[in-house]
């Protein structure tokens, strides 16, 4: 995983997930503000409001939301799996899932796609931190 300003917001947003599950309450709410300042980056430097990036980040964010209350705060504990996943080994569940979206992809759904889509070691859909990267190459080639 290249270490780049998406992985450290990830990071952080693994960090404040871990002391909101530890009893810091106030933290999910940080988690979702960095999101929102992810999302708001994102689109600058996409220059797309639908890009994937920012879907993978807005649908971030509706789960953070739905897991405040309180039935459904288990969705937390599977963002903190998921996102840790990302951190360590740049393995992003959430991507993936959102990769099947039929505006997401140009074949047909098929059994033998949701298999490639979740067990290969990479996705035909760029990683959520590739802005971040061609942000930092455009200004290395200037």
């Amino acid at each position: 995983t290249t270490r780049d300003l998406g992985w450290w917001y990830w990071v952080v947003t693994v960090g404040l997930l871990s002391a909101n599950l530890l009893g810091w309450a106030t933290a999910v709410y940080l988690a979702m503000a960095l999101c929102t300042i992810q999302i708001v980056h994102v689109i600058w430097l996409t220059r797309e409001v639908t890009a994937f990036p920012v879907q993978v980040r807005v649908l971030y964010v509706g789960l953070l939301a739905a897991g405040l209350w309180g039935p459904l705060q288990w969705i937390h504990w599977v963002q903190l799996i998921g996102t840790s996943a990302r951190v360590l080994v740049g393995y992003c569940f959430l991507a993936r899932v959102l990769s099947l979206a039929s505006w997401n992809r140009r074949q047909p759904l098929s059994w033998d796609l949701v298999v490639r889509t979740f067990f290969s070691g990479q996705t035909v859909i760029p990683s959520c931190g590739t802005a971040f990267q061609q942000l930092w190459l455009e200004r290395v080639q200037r």
